[in-house]
């Protein structure tokens, strides 16, 4: 019995410091090597601050910025740690909400979002992904579509002409990968960041 427990205990302690050590450490070794802007979160830095990243949204409200996704993420209630409630972008709380399209709370609040996306542009309909949340809730990216609809609210808020705003948003406009893959999107942290820039 030894004779057959022996290869298979040096198989396993083998396989183990290969793909659960060496390989990983070697990747990451790498990466950080290769592309170290990515390798170490893709993160923003502004006058050697952290400011966010381009892989993680954030929850910007007022009328001054452009909005990303609805987020779902979850995280401690202030009132009752022992519960949890809705912290939009909590990037330790990554998630969907796993609603259906047949649950009531989900068509109640997308209904909601619709109705308050229409009073502030009426002219437009609305782009869906601004009223539905991605399966990490995480997402930093709306469409162009998304972002164009907000531009009369962002230009009225900031007292600038729409044109100028719309620049921005072309600018900002990421296209296809390769030209083939993927969907045109838009940052909106760095959309919101030219804002600001543009401002000074």
């Amino acid at each position: 019995m030894l004779k057959q427990l022996r290869p298979a205990l040096v198989m396993i302690v083998a396989l183990t410091a290969i793909t659960g050590l060496a390989y990983p450490l070697a990747m990451t070794g790498i990466a950080g090597a290769l592309f170290p802007h990515q390798a170490n979160g893709s993160l923003i830095v502004e006058n050697g601050t952290v400011v966010g990243s381009e892989l993680i949204g954030q929850n910007f409200t007022t009328e001054r910025y452009f909005h990303g996704r609805p987020s779902v993420t979850l995280g401690p209630d202030p009132a009752d740690p022992s519960k949890t409630t809705t912290v939009p972008y909590n990037a330790v709380n990554s998630m969907g909400s796993n609603a259906g399209p047949g649950n009531a709370a989900l068509i109640e609040r997308v209904k909601a979002d619709v109705e308050k996306l229409k009073a502030e542009n009426p002219s437009q309909p609305v782009p869906i992904d601004l009223v539905t949340s991605t399966g990490s809730g995480l997402d930093p990216h709306i469409s162009p579509d998304a972002a164009l609809f907000q531009v009369p609210r962002v230009a009225k808020a900031r007292g600038v002409a729409e044109d100028q705003i719309r620049t921005l948003v072309q600018e900002h406009t990421d296209g296809r990968l390769l030209g083939v893959l993927g969907e045109p999107m838009v940052n909106v942290l760095a959309l919101n960041r030219a804002l600001d820039a543009a401002a000074r």
